[in-house]
């Protein structure tokens, strides 16, 4: 009998007192990259992890429902999306699943730590396979200010696969960013962002809500989807109109993509909140 003692990497969530943990057979990269402490490990059971400031990011497991969630609701709510810019999502996910609406023209990914990209097209080559394709532009920059430089009305759709709202990811969260991402959208535009935990971070879902709707954002749909790897297990995205009323859906989406958890029964259901959660975001 093996009595060595297992490894585990453990996230602990001190707000709420909890904490989630993954069984672990070896590290297979540490950096410290210009900008974040960036560990990639291989565990027994959800194959590999990033973790970025000692907070997981994805697995090989799950990682395909937020992805599909962050990009595939936004994109059948739009009557005609063709010119996207994900800011932040270096880890590629995101694009690929953007990249299989055949209508889309374009898209830039902009996340400022090029380390990211490097290490997940290594250790997470499915979620790079669109990395080249010829409607993508991978840029290492800024996204706040490319945002701020980014001609006006040239978008259709902004998704933010952003961290969580704290240190340098905050201001992806303050009004002044989602005013230049208001400018940068067509006036049929939309905004999505990731917007952390329903049960957890209410304060922080009523917070998004009052900031775009101050900055002109007509309209507001917050979905909720599980994620079994982040803080409670449930996690949200918010997204935001220029003009009122979101369409759920333009066509069947399994007619359209290959996707694993998203479908347009679940698009309907994602957009229906509990009762507590309309109580305290009409509070």
């Amino acid at each position: 009998m093996n009595s060595k003692p297992q490894a585990w990497f453990r996230e602990i969530h001190q707000p709420s007192g909890s904490s989630f943990g993954l069984r672990l057979k070896s590290r297979l990269h540490s950096e410290q990259s210009a900008y974040q402490k960036i560990d990639i490990y291989e565990t027994t059971d959800f194959g590999h992890l990033m973790v970025i400031d000692d907070c997981i990011m994805l697995t090989d497991r799950d990682n395909f429902i937020y992805h599909e969630m962050m990009s595939h609701p936004v994109i059948y709510s739009h009557p005609c999306p063709k010119r996207l810019a994900i800011i932040g999502g270096g880890d590629c996910g995101t694009l690929r699943e953007v990249l299989k609406h055949k209508e889309i023209e374009s898209v830039f990914q902009i996340d400022i730590d090029e380390r990211v990209t490097r290490l997940a097209e290594r250790y997470f080559p499915q979620l790079c396979e669109s990395n080249q394709d010829e409607r993508a532009e991978l840029l290492f920059e800024d996204g706040i200010v490319w945002m701020q430089d980014v001609a006006p009305g040239s978008l259709d759709i902004i998704i933010v696969d952003s961290t969580d709202p704290v240190g340098p990811g905050e201001v992806l969260f303050s009004e002044a960013f989602y005013q230049s991402c208001f400018r940068a959208l067509a006036d049929d535009g939309l905004l999505v962002q990731q917007s952390e935990s329903p049960l957890l971070h209410q304060d922080l879902i009523k917070g998004m809500r009052e900031r775009l709707q101050s900055v002109g954002f007509g309209t507001l749909q917050t979905l909720t989807f599980p994620q079994p790897v982040y803080p409670a297990g449930w996690w949200s995205a918010t997204l935001a109109g220029k003009q009122p009323g979101l369409t759920d859906f333009r066509q069947v989406a399994e007619d359209d993509i290959d996707s694993l958890y998203y479908s347009a029964e679940i698009h309907r259901a994602a957009r229906i909140l509990p009762p507590f959660l309309q109580r305290y975001l009409r509070e």
